[in-house]
């Protein structure tokens, strides 16, 4: 078996802990089994890990923009999958599978189970792969699906309906209708329709197949350099709609979609995260601060109250799924985390002839800032606390609290932090973006 995650999303509902640059699956806000804060992806991954399904190749596909964070909080033990660009699931099933055929020299009579990293679920679940997998195996369908019992007739999800009289468990499907209306998905409920989960088991020669079809690719590089041939929808419109033969296992346990704040909220072990003061009378009010300052709630009912550097939400519960809406864009990320730890925007100045931003800078011990240049800005770098070791232009120094150092633009530079490190950076130029790059090397 193979294992693809499926990592995307802007991650606008849960704003302003996430962003267009941070989605909702890397925020730390749920807790592991010894009580220490997890993020969606973290508590996929290990639950995967812990179902010991002894697959071959564990596959992240995402956006080049999420391959940092995913690094940081796995670590470089999980094989990523980038986008050229950000298109829909179908496209991005198609590059990982292609990964897996052309790269890793997987047979196209291996099963390939794809499934989002962002599902809240238990270990049952994972038991629903196994039998997805197996199923494939037996030649039972060319693609099977999970099938989740509805509990309302949302328009949110592709519906199902199995083949009448039809034994519980595995069952062939009659009808697949993706996101129906609401008069539509209410008449299926009660035929016995159930949700797509979002989980498909195939053979990786299956997909290939349909890929021959589409693009005719020859390496997993040619799919790459035309990713954007491929039909941007996702893999329910393109392929199971289309499919002929489809089967579906049910699966009737935890399955939560934590894609709002009043879901997010609660599956919450707590009702106040960070510095934060409420008053007794406060009622069925969360208060989530990433901020270095005191947010105080009093006489409160059925409020999400959420600040970051991004902005500060304050919202009825109810009424957080409409939250996209008013979120304001187009601004650059105030907080990202990367391989090597994390950054924050402190401060963001333009002057008359040039640019400058100012951050704080968190460096793993044991982590490297990848050995880069920048075109169009210098830095300045001001260690406060923590040792490492600097390189700039091939020399080798160590350094620690109370070092400055400067970098000229096209200088070669990188750092590894022996401890923690924590640091300023002042960026001034003409252009300062995250673009302007050149990595050389992330190996120390």
């Amino acid at each position: 078996m193979n294992i693809i995650l499926l990592s995307g999303g802007s991650g606008m509902r849960l704003w302003p802990l996430s962003t267009g640059a941070r989605s909702k699956q890397f925020l730390k806000l749920l807790q592991d089994e010894n009580g220490r804060p997890e993020s969606m992806v973290q508590r996929v991954y290990r639950q995967l890990l812990d179902a010991k399904l002894e697959a071959n190749h564990i596959l992240m596909a995402t956006a080049a923009t999420q391959q940092q964070a995913i690094l940081g909080q796995l670590g470089n033990q999980i094989e990523i999958v980038t986008e050229p660009e950000r298109r829909n699931t179908f496209p991005a099933i198609v590059l990982s599978a292609a990964y897996l055929y052309f790269e890793k020299k997987c047979s196209p009579e291996e099963v390939v189970v794809v499934m989002p990293v962002d599902t809240y679920t238990e270990p049952a679940y994972f038991d629903i792969l196994r039998q997805m997998a197996e199923t494939v195996g037996s030649n039972f369908a060319d693609l099977v699906l999970m099938g989740i019992k509805p509990w309302e007739p949302s328009e949110k999800y592709g519906y199902m309906l199995p083949k009448s009289g039809q034994a519980a468990g595995v069952s062939q499907i009659d009808r697949f209708v993706e996101k129906p209306a609401t008069n539509v998905a209410r008449e299926m409920i009660a035929s016995g329709a159930m949700w797509n989960g979002g989980v498909f088991a195939f053979r990786l020669g299956y997909l290939m197949k349909i890929a021959e079809a589409a693009i005719h690719p020859v390496s997993f590089e040619d799919i790459r350099h035309r990713y954007h041939e491929l039909t941007n929808e996702s893999f329910d419109y393109a392929v199971v709609e289309k499919a002929k033969s489809v089967a579906m296992i049910p699966f009737d346990g935890l399955w939560k979609d934590l894609g709002t704040w009043n879901s997010l909220t609660e599956e919450l072990s707590t009702n106040q995260i960070g510095k934060t003061f409420m008053s007794e009378d406060v009622q069925n009010t969360h208060v989530i601060n990433k901020l270095d300052i005191p947010i105080v709630t009093i006489g409160a009912s059925n409020l999400i109250v959420a600040a970051s550097p991004e902005g500060i939400l304050v919202a009825d519960k109810e009424k957080s799924a409409s939250l996209k809406e008013y979120v304001p864009r187009s601004r650059r990320p105030m907080y990202e985390e990367r391989r090597w730890g994390e950054y924050r925007v402190i401060d963001s100045t333009e002057l008359s002839d040039t640019k400058s931003l100012t951050k704080h800078l968190f460096v793993k011990a044991g982590a490297a800032i990848s050995y880069q240049r920048h075109a169009m800005r210098d830095e300045i770098w001001i260690l406060i606390d923590g040792v490492g070791e600097l390189v700039i232009d091939g020399q080798r120094k160590p350094v620690g609290r109370g070092d400055v150092v400067q970098i000229e633009k096209d200088c070669l530079h990188a750092l590894l932090a022996i401890t923690d490190i924590q640091m300023i950076e002042v960026q001034i130029g003409t252009e300062l973006t995250e673009t302007d790059i050149e990595r050389f090397d992330w190996d120390w």
